[in-house]
């Protein structure tokens, strides 16, 4: 099998690393392109074998399945240098949740899928977003499943409902970190513990809540088996739920209106005559 990378950035990189260390394929059997070569240069060092593009089309012409990993506002061009680089068979992967499959499809001869990725995949643990184009076949689901599923949880979405599944999958780990650094922060200003302690504690906390929620306890659960009635965290949950009420709520209403903003732009920059202009 033979893999294209068009993009080594944050999520670029990062799941090209994880996949190859997962050996979800062998560096040899990988090309990448980007337009910060020190970024693949990297990579390369990393696993030995690998093989940088010296252009898009290049990681594309021979791969088996390519994924674009660059930003909304990259695509017309990307699309335009490759499009007449893609065949029927191939299998186009993009990771940027507001490029719309039926946007892939209209301006692309292969078959589409879009994956969105998280940076906890980089630690083979999170979910991975999937969404089918209608170009795929089964054996093509079965193949990006086996291979994401050696860094993630694949979880089929609907695509309407990216955004809100990206908000959980893609966007909470920053949103878990930041309460962490105020509960760590409140903890070594109130208590006088050393700040390494605080982050070390507070991460084995972090990481034990998520396993015991994996494990099939309820976030309910989880919070009445610790709130003892009357007790010390009974109270102090009272005050953080007046502190964060409608917080999530707030924060998601921001996440869907800037994604309807990208939608609008990548829309705009992906229209036929657009590119056709390049």
């Amino acid at each position: 099998m033979k893999v294209g990378f068009i993009g080594a950035g944050s999520m670029g990189g990062l799941l090209a690393g994880a996949l190859l260390r997962a050996r979800a394929f062998e560096p040899s059997e990988v090309t990448i392109a980007t337009r910060t070569s020190s970024k693949a240069e990297r990579l390369a060092q990393q696993f030995p074998g690998l093989r940088i593009g010296p252009t898009n089309a290049a990681a594309v012409r021979d791969a088996d399945i390519v994924f674009l990993c660059v930003k909304p506002l990259d695509y017309r061009a990307v699309l335009g240098e490759i499009r007449d680089s893609l065949r029927p068979e191939q299998l186009l992967v993009s990771i940027t949740s507001p490029v719309t499959l039926e946007q892939l499809e209209r301006l692309t001869p292969c078959k589409t899928a879009k994956i969105v990725p998280s940076i906890v995949n980089g630690a083979a643990s999170g979910a991975s977003l999937f969404m089918y184009g209608t170009r795929l076949e089964p054996a093509d689901k079965k193949l990006l499943i086996s291979m994401f599923a050696r860094i993630s949880e694949p979880i089929e979405v609907p695509e309407e409902s990216v955004r809100a599944a990206s908000d959980l999958s893609s966007c909470g780990p920053a949103f878990m970190a930041y309460l962490l650094e105020q509960f760590v922060e409140a903890t070594v200003e109130f208590a006088g513990l050393a700040p390494e302690v605080a982050a070390r504690v507070g991460a084995e906390m972090l990481l034990g809540t998520a396993r015991l929620l994996e494990q099939g306890c309820t976030t309910q659960e989880l919070q009445e088996r610790v709130c003892v009635p009357g007790g010390i965290t009974a109270v102090a949950m009272e005050e953080l739920r007046l502190s964060t009420q409608d917080a999530f709520r707030k924060v998601m209403r921001k996440t869907h209106e800037k994604f309807a903003e990208d939608l609008i732009k990548v829309e705009a920059s992906l229209s036929e005559q657009s590119l056709g202009s390049d």
